[in-house]
């Protein structure tokens, strides 16, 4: 086994661990370990919201989740001699929930998936599902149940949700200047078109006094990709993958965490996948001068690993950029993509499963995701994939009875209307 260069107590907070992390991006947050070009080690990462989601039968803490507290990251780690303008090679060797433990936290044994309230952050179908509601998921080996979600079992793809390098000064200053405008086109959306800098919460490594204060009030917020990486939630970034990551500031300081049991393309719930604490042991190196070579001004390129699970029969749903309401929309495709979710939801109710559980299930299981069409005017065509071997029941269409599964004792949920 690698060395644990990044150990974590899951009987602690992640403030209070010997090495503490961050969950804010800046340049000037200290790195927390150095490595060397070509080291292997592991990294513990905690789950993001640092053990607040309980596995129990109640919504509330999905409703009331402290968003200003993710993510809870891992890092940073220097990579010696890296310099702006390298490409910084991350090699996930492998990935997986907290080792030999069962516990209260997420990662000892089982996860979570939250649809988040819309006044708390919200979900990609918010407009269809404004309130909380939260499914707990069983680990055994790689396969997820969840009382929750009875009817269906599945092989995930444990991967980490958030990875990046820091940004420098002027990438975070064109952070906050884009954000910033685009907020000020409507300040009270509920739920808010960006997150601006937020220093209550904030984690900062071993910052202390006026510079932790500057910093808490500088640092962007780890929720959205951006051009360092971040937040993408590909679930194929899993065991065998390798990353190629801009570096924009000395020794790259890359940083890791979020990490997932299983998750569906879009993570369409937000606080989706199954959300866990675990490890990940990583191999890193550098490409000198790899940004100007081949082109990589911004965003990482990966390779993806070779171990998702063999699924071999689908039942696809397609939707295009039409609301419910009957409004044509021009080649939206974040619509289409909406469309087409909601209309596997409406297919899986018919089976037995609230819609809930069926929303829950589109975000945590290995389901797939494409924009099938982005040309043909008015309309995009976005499709999504469901494996049919994961339900227990056969959910294909036929000329014969529907079969029905007990939906048991539901998704629990929870609401800021009582």
């Amino acid at each position: 086994m690698p060395t644990n260069l990044f150990p974590l107590d899951s009987s602690k907070r992640f403030a209070d661990q010997e090495k503490v992390g961050h969950n804010r991006w800046h340049p000037d947050i200290p790195a927390a370990v150095t490595v060397q070009p070509g080291d292997t080690f592991r990294v513990d990462c905690r789950e993001w919201f640092d053990g607040y989601i309980k596995n129990d039968d109640s919504a509330d803490d999905i409703r009331d989740a402290p968003l200003n507290r993710v993510h809870a990251l891992s890092g940073p780690f220097r990579i010696e001699g890296a310099k702006p303008g390298d490409l910084l090679i991350v090699d996930i060797l492998d990935v997986g929930p907290i080792p030999q433990e069962e516990g209260p936290l997420a990662g000892q044994g089982w996860g979570y998936t939250g649809i988040f309230a819309k006044k708390n952050g919200g979900s990609f179908l918010t407009d269809q599902f404004p309130d909380a509601y939260k499914a707990v998921w069983d680990f055994r080996g790689q396969t997820a149940t969840s009382r929750h979600v009875p009817g269906v079992s599945f092989t995930g793809i444990i991967h980490p949700g958030l990875m990046g390098t820091a940004p420098s000064h002027d990438l975070l200053n064109t952070w906050h200047t884009r954000e910033a405008a685009l907020i000020a086109t409507d300040p009270e959306r509920v739920p808010p078109l960006a997150l601006p800098p937020e220093p209550d919460q904030a984690i900062l490594g071993t910052l202390s006094g006026a510079e932790f204060d500057r910093v808490a009030a500088e640092g962007a917020r780890t929720a959205p990709p951006r051009e360092n990486g971040g937040n993408q939630d590909i679930k194929n970034l899993s065991k065998g993958t390798r990353v190629f990551y801009p570096v924009y500031v000395d020794g790259a300081n890359f940083s890791v965490g979020d990490l997932h049991f299983s998750q569906g393309d879009g993570e369409i719930t937000f606080c989706g996948g199954i959300e866990m604490s675990g490890f990940i042991d990583i191999h890193v190196d550098i490409i000198k001068d790899g940004m100007a070579k081949y082109g990589v001004s911004e965003n990482a390129i990966f390779m993806p690993g070779n171990v998702e699970p063999q699924y071999s029969q689908w039942l696809a749903f397609s939707g295009t950029s039409v609301t419910l309401d009957g409004e044509q929309r021009y080649l939206d495709s974040q619509l289409a993509y909406q469309r087409a979710c909601l209309h596997a939801i409406d297919y899986l109710t018919t089976f037995g499963w609230s819609p809930e559980q069926a929303y829950l299930l589109l975000g945590a299981a290995p389901i797939e995701g494409r924009f099938s069409g982005v040309v043909d005017i008015p309309n995009a065509c976005a499709t999504v994939y469901l494996p049919t071997e994961i339900f227990d029941i056969d959910i294909r269409p036929t000329n014969g009875e529907t079969p029905k599964i007990d939906p048991g004792i539901g998704a629990p949920r929870s609401s800021f209307e009582g």
